[in-house]
């Protein structure tokens, strides 16, 4: 085995890059196998001809872009209508997955159910509302009536007394009192008290 042979086996050649930055390469240039000066000229052949087909695709492409733009701007279409399409098919894509739809079916259904709740809620608080105001009517309304009556005149004869026949109609009472109170004091004092 010769030295040649030898280093070829054991190094692994990088894989190929793609792209324009393909004859850019990153460290320093391997050492290029022994080959002949027919493969070295065939292969520079190959370079500029590859490199002539990347420009010429890159003047083609160019040349298509502008076309494109041109045909929008005829047609009036516009960046803006551009993003508003792409937006509304991914809204569209979105809308009809799987997990929005039962994403949407469980909120719908929260909301119904929250909805069923407050109406419930409103509807209690409406009858009590209405029940309150009904009293206070009925109350309010009924007032002239009861002063009419025998019994709210009677007290209010009690009590539009003047003070001083509030002082005398407590005089009153209290021997009254003083009395039941005798009464019903046990009158044997010898016994003790508990």
């Amino acid at each position: 085995m010769d030295d040649n042979e030898k280093g070829s086996w054991q190094r692994a050649d990088p894989p190929a890059e793609v792209g324009e930055d393909a004859a850019v390469s990153v460290g320093p240039p391997l050492p290029t196998p022994a080959m002949t000066e027919e493969e070295r000229q065939e292969l520079q052949a190959e370079l500029l001809r590859v490199e002539d087909e990347v420009q010429t695709l890159s003047q083609v492409l160019a040349a298509k872009e502008r076309q494109l733009a041109d045909i929008k701007r005829k047609l009036g279409v516009t960046t803006f209508n551009e993003l508003k399409q792409n937006f509304s098919k991914t809204w569209q894509e979105v809308t009809t997955s799987s997990a929005y739809k039962r994403t949407s079916e469980t909120l719908s259904h929260a909301g119904l159910k929250a909805t069923a709740a407050f109406s419930t809620m409103s509807s209690a608080l409406s009858r009590k509302l209405e029940d309150v105001s009904k009293r206070s009517l009925q109350h309010s309304a009924s007032m002239p009536v009861m002063r009419n009556t025998p019994s709210f005149k009677s007290f209010e004869e009690k009590n539009k007394m003047s003070p001083s026949e509030i002082d005398a109609s407590e005089q009153m009472n209290v021997p009254d009192d003083a009395e039941a109170q005798h009464q019903a004091t046990p009158t044997n004092l010898d016994t003790p008290l508990h």
